[in-house]
């Protein structure tokens, strides 16, 4: 039997167990339109009494001996291994990801697992001094329930990060995926960790629209929201936030800058910018939108760029061995496609690409935009680069911070002490020195500045103790003191 066995979450949701959904829809493929099955859509009352349930549940769990909890989440990491294939092929139907980006996922998720196994076993706290005779403590508490709002680019590892850790420090978690993936990005979930033994009604799963998600931020009961997704989403869902007090953890969005100096390796620059534009047909947060190059090797990277561009494979990522797929959907597709023609009305060199079959948007180089043409000022969140000319590194510095986001740069340069001042002046909350942006390790803080998100909030087990747990002062004395007035 297959480890997503559609007679189990066909038309529900998960509550801790697979229960028949009010609504339904049809999840497809974006690459061939084909249907993957009909999952349940969940409402704003779902929401209610998930988070009731959920509650109720974690009094428990928070109890719990760490190794209990620690032993869940390894057995969910021995879960991912094991039904990687599987996993990897729904996520390329689903998402459109090809094998290069599909079929990592499930490692990477077991990756996330064993760390939040560990982080389970760390110190609660710490022990204080106090000027009286009293033992005094700071400790580490659960929030209680922790919202996960996922999107549909990368829907496993974007979850997996929040929730893996939540659940390790004893909390309960409602998960609200992508409808567009509900089935990699939730069902998935709903099923490594029933078959790793989590206690029922501490994983829900609810996919649903906008709607559900702002039932879950402003539920009172549901301290801290961990979302990633769009800038735009992420600053409706702190407004909501902050009208209830509750912490927001926020992954948006980005328009990268790839710095080459005079002195890079152009040919090894370009093919990792090849990559940091084009993985995933451009829809990872980290994407580089803007290439600026040296004035002196600006013909010799441009031209390699576009080479690299013109041979990417584009096509089915699951019955081909394309290197991309196709973007999420059409709106998606007319999104890129208007920045890119209004582009290059404004003045920008189309050098390779602009042009689509169905959701198939081909690898594109635009040459010299205006700083103001919109693929090059925006998020284009599809396979664009756009390469502009610059004569020095100030110059290069001061149209890198141009920019209202600041999540990943990249520097290229045979001089890695004068690549890291330059990273210094530039806004980021990831710098990647003769490495491209689409960089990511478990153990690594990972998180943007600016309209990139409020800073690093996933990774490592510092940056996950503080997104979600409480810190909590205790005093303990062997007799109350007398007091007197």
């Amino acid at each position: 039997m297959s480890f997503l066995d559609p007679t189990e979450w066909e038309r529900s949701i998960f509550t801790g167990r697979w229960t028949p959904a009010s609504s339904t829809a049809v999840s497809r493929e974006p690459a061939t339109g084909e249907p993957i099955g009909e999952y349940g859509v969940a409402s704003e009352s779902d929401v209610a009494s998930s988070v009731s349930a959920a509650r109720e549940a974690q009094r428990a769990w928070a109890a719990a001996t760490y190794d209990v909890r620690a032993g869940v989440l390894r057995r969910a990491a021995q879960a991912f291994v094991a039904h990687a294939a599987e996993i990897a092929e729904v996520f390329g139907r689903e998402a459109g990801a090809a094998r290069g980006v599909a079929t990592p996922q499930a490692h990477v998720a077991a990756e996330e697992c064993y760390e939040a196994a560990a982080l389970a076993a760390m110190p609660a706290g710490e022990l204080l001094r106090s000027r009286v005779q009293r033992l005094s403590l700071a400790r580490h508490v659960p929030v209680g329930v922790v919202g996960v709002i996922a999107p549909f680019n990368s829907p496993i590892l974007l979850a997996v990060r929040a929730l893996a850790p939540a659940l390790a420090l004893g909390n309960a978690v409602v998960l609200k995926p992508d409808p567009r993936t509900a089935v990699c990005g939730g069902a998935v979930f709903a099923e490594i960790f029933r078959e790793a033994g989590l206690p029922e009604g501490l994983l829900h799963v609810l996919p649903g629209g906008a709607e559900v998600g702002a039932a879950l931020v402003a539920h009172p009961q549901v301290p801290v929201i961990a979302f990633t997704g769009s800038t735009r989403g992420g600053r409706a869902i702190a407004l909501a936030a902050a009208e209830h007090l509750k912490r927001t953890h926020l992954e948006l969005g980005g328009n990268s800058a790839l710095i080459v100096l005079a002195d890079a390796d152009v040919e090894a620059a370009a093919r990792a910018g090849a990559w940091a534009s084009f993985r995933h047909a451009g829809q990872i947060c980290m994407a580089a939108g803007r290439h600026l190059v040296h004035e002196s090797v600006y013909d010799s990277y441009v031209s390699t760029l576009a080479r690299e561009a013109t041979a990417l494979r584009v096509g089915d990522p699951v019955r081909s061995d394309a290197d991309l797929g196709p973007v999420i959907d059409e709106r998606q597709r007319d999104h890129v496609h208007s920045l890119v023609t209004a582009s290059v009305s404004a003045g920008a060199e189309l050098l390779a690409g602009g042009e689509y079959d169905r959701l198939f948007y081909r690898p594109t180089v635009l040459g010299r935009p205006p700083l103001d043409a919109p693929a090059y000022a925006e998020e284009v969140f599809g396979p664009v680069a756009c390469v502009v000319p610059f004569a020095d590194a100030e110059d290069a510095a001061r149209l890198a911070a141009e920019s209202e986001y600041g999540l990943a740069l990249s520097i290229f340069t045979r001089d890695v002490l004068a690549g890291l001042d330059l990273a210094e002046r530039i806004p980021a909350g990831l710098v990647h020195i003769n490495d491209q942006t689409i960089n990511d390790e478990v153990v690594a803080p990972f998180g943007g500045v600016g309209d990139s998100g409020n800073g690093s909030r996933h990774g490592g087990h510092r940056a996950n103790l503080e997104a979600f747990t409480e810190v909590q002062w205790v005093t303990m004395r062997q007799a109350p003191p007398a007091y007197h007035w």
